[in-house]
């Protein structure tokens, strides 16, 4: 990797790695206990990459369920991921042989930092983007491994150490809200949230989310365009 790249790309990565640090030794654990191989878990880290859906991953491994149910959760849970594609489609157009690197290391957070220092950084945007997106994974392979030696030496109950990823999004979001020029997009999405769990319920609320966010973010994509203070 370019030096000056990852001297940029480092710093932006941080709160993920904390994150993923923590929530990648959740699933290390979780592995060991529920008594598959590490070489399991951390062929899933390095090949799946899948963050939540891995921790989904050892339920259907360790227990008796469909292939139906398999395709019906795996739908469910990263359905999301389809809307990501949907804001880099014209931007990964123009990008090399990395692309292909990108679609697959696309996580919430990764998709996230990247929205953020799209416009910010005077840099190659694909060298700059393949670099986090690797450091990412790294991170999360690194947290995977860890957890997974040390699975068998933990006594102390790890109930709720998976909430690290949710205090992650809202340090993201945190920071973006600080440094955008314009806070309609994150609005938008709120509120989306908010009336999708109004009308769907907790259990259903993702897929309406997104499409709630979709369809208004591009009804104002001109007042987003030009900046305007919000």
């Amino acid at each position: 990797m370019n030096k000056k790249i990852l001297k940029i790309a480092i710093p932006y990565t941080i709160p993920v790695l904390l994150g993923y640090l923590s929530v990648g030794i959740a699933y290390g654990l979780l592995v060991v206990k529920s008594g598959l191989s590490i070489w399991v878990g951390l062929g899933m880290s390095v090949f799946l990459y899948a963050g939540a859906m891995q921790f989904v991953a050892i339920s259907i491994l360790t227990g008796p369920i469909s292939l139906v149910q398999v395709a019906a959760m795996t739908l469910f849970v990263n359905i999301r991921h389809l809307f990501y594609g949907l804001s880099f489609i014209e931007l990964f157009k123009a990008f090399g042989w990395r692309k292909q690197y990108l679609i697959f290391g696309m996580t919430d957070e990764t998709y996230s930092l990247l929205c953020g220092i799209a416009e910010k950084e005077n840099i190659e945007t694909e060298r700059l983007f393949f670099t986090i997106a690797a450091l990412n994974q790294f991170y999360w392979i690194t947290g995977s491994l860890l957890g997974a030696l040390v699975g068998n030496l933990i006594t102390f109950d790890t109930t709720g150490i998976d909430f690290a990823m949710t205090a992650l999004f809202v340090v993201i979001f945190v920071e973006q809200w600080l440094s955008a020029k314009s806070h309609l997009p994150a609005l938008i999405g709120v509120a989306s949230a908010l009336v999708a769990l109004k009308w769907f319920g907790p259990s259903q609320m993702v897929l309406p989310a997104m499409i709630f966010m979709l369809v208004v973010l591009l009804s104002a994509k001109k007042k987003i365009n030009v900046g305007g203070d919000v």
